[in-house]
Formats: C-alpha cells, structure tokens, sequence
C-alpha cells in the first residue's frame, strides 16, 4: 500500500466543537497529510459542497464524515442530498455520528453511506477510528479523483 501523492481533502460536517477538536487532534497528533475542512450543520454542508455562497472556490471534498444529528438540516438529508446529485454522489460519505440506534444505520446505508461508525467516547479510541477511516479510505481504497 503506499502513501497518496496528493493530500486528501476531508469535509467533517459536525456541530459538537468537543467533537471538531478531537478530529483536529487526531489528524494533527498523528500527522495524517489530509486536508480537515469543517462546517458545523447541514445548510453549511451542502452550501460548502455547492461551492455557494462564502464557500465558493471551496476544495471539493475527497471524503465527507458526516454527523447525524444536526442543527437546521440533519445529516439523513444531507446524506439523501449528496447521493442523489450526479455531482456529488460519488464523494465517500462516512456517517460518523453517536446514533447507535439500529433504524439509522439501516436509514443511512438505505441512503447509501459508505460506513457507519459510531463515535466511542473515549479519547483514545476515538483517534483510533479516526485513524482507521483514514488508512482505509486514504492508503486502502481508491478514491474517485485520485
């Protein structure tokens, strides 16, 4: 496996800043190359993945982790918005979310999400998978673009 050329562009759509910081450190902490761009709800997200308003000229996102519970528009629409644009459809989306409830998982790969993963709480293991997202998606898999 070998490392991609180019960083990768990550869009976190999470409103929850413990949540942001934690992300932040994760890529910082263990020198992940990508790019981590945030918005903190649904409206902003799709704005951003528009390129519309103040995001205009805004990378195109490689990868989008994407919470479920959020202000002004969830991320169960933002997820059904994504997939069913041609534009966008093809962009990965890793719900990332607290939800453990058996109807979103089921909800979000209805939506076609490309994984749900439940946050843990923990630190530690929370870099962990944040960690993991990035080898599998970054050094595993290959990404449309890349």
């Amino acid at each position: 496996m070998s490392e991609p050329l180019v960083p990768v562009e990550v869009l976190l759509v999470e409103d929850d800043p413990g949540d942001v910081l934690m992300t932040r450190e994760a890529f910082e902490d263990h020198k992940l190359r990508n790019h981590l761009n945030v918005v903190s709800d649904g409206v902003e997200a799709l704005a951003y993945l528009r390129g519309e308003g103040e995001y205009a000229g805004a990378p195109r996102p490689d990868l989008i982790l994407l919470d479920l519970n959020l202000p002004r528009r969830d991320g169960r629409e933002v997820l059904r918005e994504v997939k069913a644009d041609e534009r966008l459809r093809r962009i990965p989306v890793v719900v990332l979310t607290t939800s453990e409830a058996e109807e979103d998982v089921l909800r979000s790969y209805d939506l076609h999400a490309n994984a749900y993963i439940t946050k843990p709480v923990d630190f530690d293991r929370f870099v962990a998978v944040v960690r993991h997202i990035d080898d599998f998606f970054v050094t595993v898999a290959r990404l449309p673009g890349q």
